[in-house]
């Protein structure tokens, strides 16, 4: 089990344990840590997304971690916004953005090479135009 987890990706291994760690985040920062309402808010659903995205992540599909890249961004979003709150909002609002932007660099220093190697094979097919 440990050798398979070493043969990883270093990036993909992080992107994946960012993913997991935003998950449990979304989940308890709506549930029991700050929610919106006293008892839990409906906002503990805006980490069900993530969920879709991690077995993908892991096993290292690109077509997931390219929608994931684009997924991840709103996350972002969402911390930058809620980063002007007060209290234990603005620390895990803070730990949201960094979790989130964490995972998108990692995307990207991933997938670059794979694109690269995708454009470097399209030139050298043969046109079908």
């Amino acid at each position: 089990m440990l050798k398979k987890i070493l043969e990883k990706n270093p990036y993909q291994l992080i992107a994946t344990a960012a993913f997991i760690d935003l998950f449990i985040l979304c989940v308890c920062w709506e549930w029991f840590i700050s929610p919106l309402r006293p008892d839990g808010s409906w906002l503990i659903l805006k980490g069900l997304p993530l969920l879709f995205a991690i077995p993908g992540l892991w096993h290292g599909k690109v077509y997931t971690m390219q929608w994931a890249s684009m997924l991840i961004l709103l996350y972002i979003t969402e911390g930058l916004v809620r980063i002007t709150e007060t209290g234990a909002n603005f620390w895990l609002a803070l730990l949201e953005t960094l979790l989130a932007t964490i995972a998108f660099v990692c995307l990207l220093i991933y997938l670059k090479p794979i694109k690269a190697r995708a454009k470097s094979l399209a030139k050298q097919s043969p046109s079908t135009k």
